[in-house]
Formats: C-alpha cells, sequence, structure tokens
C-alpha cells in the first residue's frame, strides 16, 4: 500500500475545516484586495513568517530584529553571521515562491532544488541545493530517513501526487508537510524548505500562507512524530489553526473586524459566557471555537463562544 493510500482519519476537525472554507470563500469575495491593504498585510506576514520559521530551527533573532534586517539592512550586535543570512536568505526565498504562485502552477523539482538553495545560500554553499547523498539521523524524531538512493524517487512520487489531483487542498499539503520531512531529502534546511513549499500549495489554491508560531515548536515536532506513526490529526490541527489565523489578519482588516477578537481571559469575564478561561482554551487549541494564536494567548470573540454554548444546548435538547 502506497503512503497516500493509508486511510486519514481527522476526527473532530470537520468543523474548523468547514469554517475555514467558508473564511477562503468570504476572502475571495472581497477581491480584488485594494493594493494599500494588501501590501500592508504581505509585509506583516511575511515577516512573521520568516522570524517564526526562523526561530524553530533555532534563530535567536527577536521579531523587531528580523523586521531591522530585512527592511534596512542592520547587523545586530551579539548574533551571528549566520543568523543574518537566514533571515536574508529566507526572505528571498518568499519572494521567490510569491513569483511562482498561479493557478497553473504545477511543482517542480527544480522549485524544489531553487527553494533549498535560496534557504542555504551563503551558509552551507557545498550542498545549498542539492539532495543529500548519504544517511542521517534526525535527534528527537521517532523515524529514521530512508535511503539516500531513494531520495529521487520520492520527491517525484511526491511531486506527481500533488499535482495530480488538487481537491482538499489544505489536507492535501498537510500531508505532503509530513511526507516531505519523512523523506528529509537535504542535509540541512529540510524543516525551513517545506514550510516554504507546503505554503506554495495552499497560496496557489488562493488561501494566505499558514504561519507555524516559534511557541508551537514543540507542538509542531510531537505532532510530525504522531504522524510518523500514522495519526495526522495533531499536525492538521495546528496547521488548521496557523491557516485560521492568516485568514482572520486578512478579513478582520478588510471588514473592520480585527478589534472583535479578544483574549479568552477577557472573554470569560462576560456573565453570558458560561466557562472558566482553562475550557475555554481547551476548546481553542481543539479547534472547537473560532480562536487564533497570538504569542502566547489565544485570541476569540464573544460571538464564537456564544455561538458554541447555543448549539451545544442545541445538541442537547436533540439528545
Amino acid at each position: 500500500m502506497k503512503w497516500f493510500e493509508y486511510p486519514y482519519y481527522f476526527e473532530g476537525l470537520e468543523k474548523q475545516l468547514e469554517r475555514i472554507q467558508q473564511k477562503k470563500t468570504e476572502l475571495d469575495e472581497l477581491r480584488p484586495i485594494p493594493t494599500y491593504v494588501l501590501r500592508s498585510i504581505k509585509e506583516s506576514l511575511m515577516l512573521e513568517w520568516t522570524y517564526n520559521s526562523n526561530s524553530i530551527e533555532g534563530n535567536t533573532l527577536t521579531l523587531q530584529e528580523t523586521k531591522m534586517v530585512i527592511e534596512e539592512g542592520f547587523t545586530v550586535k551579539g548574533k551571528s553571521l549566520k543568523e543574518h543570512f537566514e533571515v536574508i536568505n529566507h526572505q528571498s526565498a518568499v519572494e521567490y515562491i510569491e513569483n511562482l504562485v498561479s493557478e497553473n502552477y504545477k511543482l517542480t523539482e527544480k522549485d524544489i532544488l531553487n527553494v533549498h538553495e535560496f534557504v542555504l545560500n551563503n551558509i552551507e554553499k557545498e550542498i545549498a541545493g542539492r539532495f543529500r547523498t548519504s544517511g542521517v539521523r534526525i535527534s528527537g524524531a521517532n523515524f529514521v530517513p530512508p535511503n539516500a538512493l531513494k531520495i529521487s524517487e520520492y520527491i517525484t512520487e511526491l511531486i506527481n501526487w500533488v499535482n495530480a489531483d488538487e481537491s482538499d487542498i489544505v489536507i492535501k499539503s498537510t500531508l505532503f508537510h509530513h511526507r516531505f520531512v519523512w523523506i528529509h531529502p537535504f542535509f540541512d534546511g529540510n524543516g525551513r524548505t517545506v514550510r516554504l513549499i507546503f505554503n506554495l500549495l495552499l497560496m496557489k489554491a488562493g488561501y494566505p500562507p499558514a504561519i507555524i508560531l516559534k511557541n508551537d515548536r514543540k507542538k509542531y515536532y510531537d505532532a510530525l512524530n504522531q504522524a510518523n506513526k500514522g495519526d495526522y490529526s495533531k499536525l492538521l490541527l495546528l496547521i488548521l489553526q496557523a491557516l485560521e489565523r492568516s485568514l482572520n489578519i486578512y478579513l478582520g482588516a478588510l471588514n473592520n473586524t480585527y478589534d472583535d477578537y479578544d483574549t479568552i481571559s477577557n472573554i470569560v469575564q462576560d456573565e453570558r459566557v458560561p466557562y472558566g478561561q482553562e475550557y475555554l482554551s481547551l476548546l481553542a487549541r481543539k479547534g472547537k471555537i473560532d480562536a487564533f494564536k497570538e504569542s502566547r494567548n489565544w485570541l476569540t470573540t464573544k460571538k464564537a463562544v456564544l455561538d458554541y454554548i447555543e448549539n451545544r444546548e442545541r445538541k442537547r435538547k436533540l439528545n
């Protein structure tokens, strides 16, 4: 049985998938987005994307320092040259994939190699844009990547699969993300590269990038390890949360509704909300309510919580 023929179960995430599709439809209806609004949102998200993706891999530059390196070419005292190149390289890779985005785009091996070359430019030139040629072991992972001689075959299979059918692209990009990590085609830079490529797939379908946050680093690695065992639910949940956050940022800016979101600690002060902060945070983490994460705080709306209460009460009466 092929890896993509395994039975994937995402029990409990149907509501969030539906909610994301509704938000995607709403965003499509607002197109074309005014140029000045689009530029502002994209600049903010691309900065976050570079900062968080690099931070997951150990880069210690702060968000503000990352911004200074990108926008003003500053050199931050006490930070290594490698960390500065990681910022510059990732931003260049983001710009590269943005130029690839089009409705008819098909993923190619050349583009994967080019993205990887951007990621490691001026850092590890001898391996940049080249598949690994020997075996590797990954610290903390519960699997051993396949033989280097199999990489080209596996990557070709993965590309053919993702290009063949674009239905359920959110789920498909999640499976692509894990499979790429499992193949581990490069000696270094696999994480940054896959987070660029899987977002290319989402952006091609009209979604904004799903930015996995630095604060979710442990959850992210745990989710990938669970996926190695055939359980993709945690990885999909993390990606859905990241994607919904980006959709909320776009819709909030376009509809002037971003201020409707508040921290859960404030939401529970409403006398109509019978739940405590811990329970609402659990609902947010499980995707049961419309919520997203900023730094370490979960944000939601009173409407989302009251809708959840109403739906729960309706189900209780039916039973």
